[in-house]
């Protein structure tokens, strides 16, 4: 059984495992959340602002989770039955990860 690729192989962890590539769509939900940074964001008004009404209720959770595999675990804070929020943490990693981004953000 070969081993994953986030322990590595023989020959130590692998290096070239990246963040994974951000589609409009989850940019769109991380415009949103940094807009609204520190406070909670019911899916409701992530759809409506991003404009996701055309999808699913569930593509706004796709997002976060890929959100949160690009700025980190601890970027993004699920608060249940209400929605999600960025933290100052996640928000500062997506500003080093995305370098310089648009002034709308």
């Amino acid at each position: 059984m070969p081993d994953s690729p986030e322990k590595g192989g023989p020959y130590g962890p692998r290096m070239d495992i990246r963040p994974p590539a951000l589609s409009a769509t989850d940019l769109a939900v991380l415009r949103v959340l940094r807009w609204h940074a520190g406070r909670i964001v019911g899916r409701s008004t992530i759809s409506r602002e991003a404009g996701l009404d055309h999808c699913t209720e569930r593509r706004c959770d796709s997002a976060i989770v890929t959100l949160r595999r690009a700025l980190g675990a601890d970027s993004i804070v699920t608060v249940r039955r209400r929605g999600w929020m960025l933290t100052d943490a996640g928000a500062g990693r997506a500003s080093e990860l995305f370098g310089e981004l648009p002034a709308a953000w």
